[in-house]
């Protein structure tokens, strides 16, 4: 089934969940990578290292399960739409209130309370997708959805390149207010997940206990982990990467970065698409192998051609396998946890995988210095990224002992 088949055959308000659900994941992404790309520039206005800014990702990572958990069982009990548009609303009105940070420290304070905002947003919006549209396609839109991380963080370099030398950091992130909009389009457009809504009609019997499902979150919480330091430990440094090591400006940065995000977003649909046919594990497998092999053209070329090459490729294999995400995490939930499972999990593995950024600088930085001053981020981030890519692959291999796959069951017993 095509792309344009597959969105032919949904329903008017099927669209135009997803479409919701896409906007808000894209618009979630975009306001967390505008202080990626501007690491640099936040360190030389604060006074701080790169190392002490990336504290303020780190504790926006550390605190994502906690908006996960709370909005996810708000999700669960009052449905996906009311608790998605008040998610919405606070992570705009943060974004916004950072741009007037006076100092380091309310910087800080204003990031770990995104964080919670930031948490909340890819459990509801999955779910609701996901509940939403037929089990025939749900790889393909999965993969689809996934990718408003890569679109997001596309718009940020962007941003970068062409809003950053006139209106400043501070003034992207009073752009970064705009997804407040998003609500009135959820609140007069979209309705309600039928997954929850015929639970509501008609309670199932299927009860979720912790005891009970205590393994599938424990391994589930371990995947998310070597993920999320996956997407993080080849992204969160790359910017700084780029401008310290390489010497780019804001300009070549946002190219490079834009086209290693256009490599996401194609692997991200590519491999969601492949994973409807081949299985969701083995479709992961076949990602991990490749962002292995494309670590020495990513982390240690030295040409222009090659670093973009390298960023490009790189991206299609990790977003590759993460667009798989959304459905997968969905179908092997309990599906009278579903508002919180898939969330809280992910955001788990954030915690987890929280200092990514802080890791990588700080090994660079003591492991790798140039002469002259500089640090070589890239040998750090070869090193890292290896052990990272086969922790994806052995905790992939493991999911098959853990849980089978559900990916051809639908998740409703009447049509959405």
């Amino acid at each position: 089934m095509t792309t344009r088949t597959a969105w032919l055959s949904l329903t008017a308000a099927q669209r135009r969940t997803f479409v919701a659900s896409f906007l808000g994941w894209t618009l979630d992404a975009f306001d967390f990578f505008l202080v990626i790309v501007v690491v640099p520039r936040l360190a030389s206005d604060f006074g701080k290292t790169i190392t002490e800014i990336g504290l303020a990702v780190t504790l926006t990572l550390a605190m994502r399960p906690v908006g996960a958990l709370l909005f996810g069982r708000l999700a669960d009990r009052y449905g996906r739409r009311i608790p998605l548009m008040i998610d919405i609303a606070l992570f705009s009105a943060l974004e916004l209130l950072t741009a007037f940070s006076p100092n380091f420290t309310i910087f800080i304070v204003l990031r770990v309370l995104f964080g919670i905002a930031m948490g909340g947003e890819w459990g509801l919006g999955a779910a609701l997708a996901m509940e939403s549209l037929p089990a025939r396609s749900r790889g393909l839109f999965s993969g689809i959805l996934q990718e408003g991380y890569a679109v997001g963080y596309l718009l940020a370099f962007l941003a970068l390149g062409t809003l950053y030398t006139t209106i400043g950091w501070r003034g992207m992130f009073i752009v970064g207010a705009l997804p407040a909009l998003l609500i009135f389009y959820i609140r007069t457009q979209v309705p309600e997940s039928p997954v929850w809504l015929q639970r509501q009609a008609a309670p199932a019997v299927e009860s979720w206990s912790i005891v009970r499902q205590l393994p599938l979150i424990v391994y589930a919480m371990a995947f998310m982990a070597a993920f999320n330091f996956m997407s993080h430990g080849t992204q969160d440094l790359y910017p700084t990467f780029l401008g310290k090591q390489h010497g780019f400006d804001a300009r070549l940065t946002s190219m490079v970065g834009v086209i290693s995000q256009i490599g996401a977003i194609a692997g991200g649909i590519f491999f969601g698409w492949l994973s409807q046919r081949t299985g969701r594990r083995a479709s992961i497998l076949l990602c991990g192998a490749l962002g292995l092999l494309a670590i020495p053209l990513w982390a240690l070329s030295t040409t222009l051609a090659t670093i973009i090459a390298g960023g490009f490729v790189m991206q299609v294999a990790v977003q590759g396998a993460w667009g798989i995400i959304p459905a997968h995490l969905n179908e092997i939930s309990p599906g009278s946890a579903r508002g919180t499972f898939p969330g809280f999990v992910y955001q788990i593995g954030n915690l987890i995988s929280a200092g990514a950024l802080q890791i990588e600088a700080a090994y660079a930085t003591k492991s790798f210095p140039l002469p002259g001053g500089g640090v070589d981020y890239g040998a750090a981030m070869a090193r890292i990224g290896a052990g990272v890519f086969v922790a994806v692959i052995v905790l992939t291999a493991i999911g098959y002992l853990v849980v089978p796959e559900r990916r051809s069951e639908a998740f409703a017993e009447t049509p959405a």
